[in-house]
């Protein structure tokens, strides 16, 4: 069998001085994360932010810059590359039901964030905030999305 990382994207939403956060149930209890997932077959990273943010928390977002990308091995053996990126709210669903698992969407302040810190579904959810906090950015441009049979130039 072949090795590949499990690829997943994250979300950090600031508003009002507070993140946006899941709380939700994992095969390793109750925790938090951004609003995050994996990204799915023919999907460009940018979309599966979206996508993974709408059905977390029923917020509509847009992407505004690649905060880090990031790998970690959980302790089971699964190797993450995530990629973090923020995003300004554009809209709200709230009659719209969320992810199986998601128990709630929250916002938290960053000392609120941290003081959950052993809750955190990985280390990457503190990472990527304070590397937001520390304004680490890279433009979204910077992510080139090639479908078909296209070369890169």
């Amino acid at each position: 069998m072949t090795w590949a990382p499990h690829v997943t994207v994250a979300t950090v939403v600031q508003r009002d001085g507070r993140f946006l956060m899941v709380e939700e149930m994992t095969g390793d209890g109750l925790r938090f994360n951004q609003p995050a997932g994996h990204l799915e077959q023919g999907e460009s990273l940018l979309h599966a932010a979206v996508r993974e943010t709408l059905e977390e928390t029923a917020h509509h977002v847009t992407p505004d810059a690649l905060v880090g990308i990031y790998r970690w091995t959980h302790p089971s053996g699964i190797t993450y590359l995530r990629f973090a990126f923020s995003a300004r709210v554009t809209g709200f669903d709230p009659d719209r039901p969320l992810d199986e698992g998601i128990l709630r969407a929250v916002w938290l302040t960053p000392d609120e964030v941290r003081g959950c810190a052993a809750r955190h579904r990985s280390p990457l959810v503190l990472a990527c905030m304070e590397d937001y906090l520390a304004e680490r950015r890279m433009p979204v441009d910077a992510l080139r999305d090639y479908a078909g049979a296209e070369t890169p130039r």
